[in-house]
């Protein structure tokens, strides 16, 4: 049994559901008046598909609207109960049915429910006279039977068959009560005399009249009739018509006319003087509106009427003549008031949400509202609208009851907040208007990502900064609020430009910088290194709080600029490797370069002949620096000895020469103390030291092609072998000679050769390269020079085996020569001077593939020479 009833139950649900969807989400229930506080009235949350306890959870509550309703929902079990005095007369009077609506609300989500509550009558009020006793005179003989008596008849606040009443007197032999129904709203009581009335007989008849009403049990009041018999005036006034019907506006101003009222009696004299008084109006609250002239019988406002609180009245006028007894006549006067246009419709918002969220979707309920006006017909027929406008608009489902939902997208950042207003006119003539402003807050979504100011943040850092300095600040906006506009920063890896990233592959950028992730400050997390890294490019990614979290991107590029933190350094000669003691040829009147390992100085040997005319290139020294540009750019000066030697060092070439024509006097050895200094600030420097050995031009050519690796200087023997010895010299002297100016005279063909297919294979990219669009960006300009780079193209050095090198300065000195020194010395080698070499990329190039000249570099390596390629 247990398991077939809760398949019954959930189809009776769903009967329920869709017998609700039918009428349109609207249920009727009926309560007696006066039930017990408590009373269930209709299980609400049953009939709406809740399950247990969810009625409590979804908030499940009442509305009413208007006139105060004794009901409500109670939120354990979601059932309409009693919860006060339910009195149908105070709620309704005397309407019928007395229907109340109201209005359920459901949230999670939000949804209205409309219930009508009619409150069903039951005999509680019995019929109530006007008054307790009624004074009545008649005259005796003159009255004859079947004469009538008008009475005013009992009224119950009750309806139906509970205000139906029948009347009844007591015993009298003279009298009897009669109802006489009419086309009137009301019955008319009478008094019918059933025998003529002897005053000396019976002065004074006291008799009960009882209503009784249509009840069960029936209730009943009573009036006491206290009927005096008078003698003489026979004939009463009578009016022209029993029953007046009157139609006011209820806009009548005071003192308007109402209705002019006639009656009149067949006597003469005094006894046909008729005076006018109102006797009763229903409701009693019509007795300060209304007043009756005694003489002319005209009735004429003397209050507002209000077709809303009272729309009908009912005057009782007597019309009582001077007679000894007075005799009266009655009628009726039936006043409708017709309602007019003096009530502007009224807006109430019933329910609310806090915020609407940006991304709603179009038809989302933001507010429920209720629309009445008390006026009837057209005049309370409504229509409503939104001002101004505004992507809200409203639906009504049932009349009276309006949401406001959303027409449009919303966006929080364009617009935050609405103040709309509903506006309710309604259909009277002039209209009369209502409006209610509502105030709709739009909470934010995150729908908008962080975005930087710059695509691209181009960063200057020296090199060689302390760890933990500030190298840039990024910042990013989203327009969003709390967390969806707060924005945290990290670092996403990049690449670095330099030594160290074309030597081992990509560096990491984080090993280098973090970025703070509050602020976007970017740090350095160690000192940087030019000679390593020049170009260092990583991304900062900016992600908002909000939930997905969006994000935006910056590309940083740190530019690190160079610093003279690297002294000069001396090459070792063609051929021979670090760790060689020494090397090298040399002939009279020829270059000689020799070199020797060591960071800061070298011990340099070469060979000259006595004789060698001024100008004659001895020997070369080379050294290099790790730094770029200004402060790779190398200067050479002779240290020792000081003053007039027989020797002297070109400023930026390095070559050393005979200052003067050689002589014995000058002795069998030259020592030379070289400095390489750089012109940085402050500048760096290195020493060579450069032993020339002097002799004759044999020797010195001997000495200088025998010489190697552990060269010792040869000794003559004694003798035969002595002889020998200077013949063999002689010979191989004589014969080395003629070999070197042949092979002078060679080299000297390809090498003009070789530098006129160089300058016009060359040419071409250069030319392009210096006419290609934009200036050549400065770098450094100082009294010994300037030169400039430009970031558009980038050529490779070599020098000798030696790494590639990828910055090029052109230096144009603009300052006169030094004084003492030769022209030669003083001027640059045309068109470029020198070309300093760097053992990393400047910061206006990044590494680029070399490009040496085939023909130049084929030569010199067959020369076991190295060479600079011109670019």
């Amino acid at each position: 049994m247990g398991a077939c009833r809760g398949p019954a139950v959930r189809v009776l649900v769903l009967v329920l559901q869709a017998a609700w969807a039918l009428v349109g989400g609207q249920v009727r229930y009926s309560v007696p008046e006066e039930a017990k506080v408590g009373t269930v009235v209709g299980r609400v949350a049953q009939e709406l598909g809740l399950e247990a306890g969810e009625a409590e959870a979804r908030r499940l509550r009442l509305v009413s609207q208007g006139r105060r309703a004794s009901v409500e929902v109670s939120g354990a079990s979601g059932a309409l109960v009693v919860s006060g005095r339910l009195d149908r007369e105070e709620l309704c009077g005397k309407s019928a049915p007395c229907a109340l609506r109201l209005e359920v609300l459901l949230e999670r989500p939000l949804r209205v429910f409309h219930v009508e509550l009619e409150v069903t009558d039951i005999n509680d009020n019995a019929p109530l006279f006007p008054a307790a006793r009624k004074n009545l005179s008649i005259p005796e003989l003159n009255t004859v039977p079947g004469s009538r008596f008008p009475l005013e008849g009992a009224s119950d606040a009750d309806i139906g068959a509970n205000a139906q009443l029948s009347y009844s007197l007591s015993p009298s032999e003279h009298f009897k009560i009669e109802e006489e129904n009419s086309n009137s709203r009301s019955k008319s009581l009478f008094l019918v005399l059933t025998k003529p009335l002897d005053r000396e007989t019976v002065p004074v008849h006291r008799l009960v009249l009882t209503a009784s009403d249509g009840g069960r049990p029936p209730l009943s009041g009573t009036m006491e009739l206290v009927i005096s018999v008078l003698d003489a005036n026979d004939n009463a006034p009578q009016f022209n018509q029993s029953v007046y019907n009157v139609h006011v506006p209820e806009d009548a101003l005071e003192e308007t006319l109402v209705a002019r009222l006639n009656a009149t009696d067949p006597d003469v004299g005094v006894n046909q003087e008729v005076i006018y008084k109102i006797d009763t109006i229903v409701p009693p609250s019509g007795s300060d509106v209304f007043s009756i002239d005694a003489k002319s019988g005209e009735i004429r406002l003397t209050g507002s009427l209000d077709f809303e609180a009272v729309p009908f009245f009912v005057l009782h006028v007597k019309a009582t003549d001077q007679g000894t007894p007075p005799l009266s006549g009655h009628c009726k006067v039936e006043l409708e008031v017709l309602d007019v246009n003096d009530n502007a419709p009224e807006v109430r918002v019933t329910s609310l949400s806090v915020q609407v969220p940006e991304d709603a979707s179009v038809g989302t309920v933001v507010a429920l509202l209720s629309v009445w006006d008390r006026d009837s017909g057209s005049n309370g027929r409504v229509r409503c609208s939104v001002r101004p406008a505004s992507p809200f608009g409203l639906v009504s489902a049932v009349p009276g009851s309006y949401s406001l939902v959303v027409r449009e997208a919303l966006d929080r950042e364009r617009v935050s907040e609405y103040e709309v207003e509903v506006r309710a006119e309604d259909g009277g003539s002039p209209a009369l208007v209502g409006s209610r402003r509502v105030r709709v807050p739009v909470s934010d979504v995150n729908d908008n990502a962080p975005a930087f100011a710059q695509a691209v943040y181009t960063v200057l850092a020296r090199e060689n900064n302390a760890a933990g300095a500030e190298l840039a600040r990024v910042r990013a906006r989203d327009p969003d609020e709390a967390g969806n506009g707060r924005v945290r920063y990290s670092l996403w890896e990049g690449g670095v430009g330099g030594a160290g990233g074309s030597g081992g592959g990509v560096v990491s950028a984080s090993s280098y910088v973090s970025v703070e992730a509050e602020s976007g400050r970017v740090w350095a997390l160690r000192p940087l290194d030019y000679e390593e890294v020049q170009v260092l490019e990583f991304e900062v990614r900016a992600v908002d709080a909000g939930e997905p979290s969006l994000c935006g991107n910056a590309t940083v590029q740190v530019w690190v600029l160079d610093e003279n933190d690297n002294a000069p350094a001396l090459l070792p000669a063609a051929g021979v490797g670090a760790g060689a003691g020494a090397s090298g040829w040399a002939s009279s009147g020829s270059e000689f370069w020799g070199s020797s390992s060591g960071a800061s100085s070298g011990a340099l040997w070469a060979w000259a002949a006595w004789g060698a005319p001024a100008g004659q290139v001895v020997a070369k020294i080379r050294a290099v620096d790790a730094d770029s540009g200004y402060n790779a750019w190398l200067r050479y000066e002779v240290q020792e000895p000081r003053g007039k030697g027989p020797f002297r060092v070109g400023l930026y070439s390095g070559e050393v020469s005979t200052a003067r024509a050689l002589e014995e006097a000058d002795g069998p050895r030259q020592r030379l103390v070289i400095v390489v200094r750089d012109h940085g600030e402050p500048a760096r420097s290195a020493t060579a030291t450069l032993s020339v050995s002097l002799g004759e031009g044999g020797e010195a050519a001997l000495g200088a092609g025998s010489s190697g690796p552990g060269l010792r200087a040869a000794s003559g023997t004694e003798g035969g072998s002595a002889a020998s010895g200077l013949s063999s010299l002689s010979s191989l002297s004589s014969s080395t000679n003629a070999w070197l100016v042949a092979a002078i005279c060679a080299v000297s063909g390809l090498l003009v050769v070789a530098v006129v297919l160089c300058g016009a294979w060359r040419w071409a990219p250069r030319a392009g390269a210096l006419s290609g669009r934009g200036p050549a960006t400065l770098v450094c300009a100082s009294q010994v020079g300037s030169w400039s780079y430009s970031q558009r193209q980038s050529r490779s050095l070599c020098v000798a085996e030696g790494a590639g090198k990828s910055d090029l300065m052109v230096f144009s000195p603009n300052c006169p020569p030094p004084p003492g020194a030769a022209a030669k010395e003083t001027q640059p080698e045309p068109p470029a001077l020198l070309d300093t070499v760097s053992a990393a990329p400047s910061l206006a190039s990044r590494p680029g593939p070399r490009r040496p000249c085939p023909l130049l570099a084929l030569v010199s390596r067959g020369l076991g020479l190295s060479w600079w390629e011109p670019v």
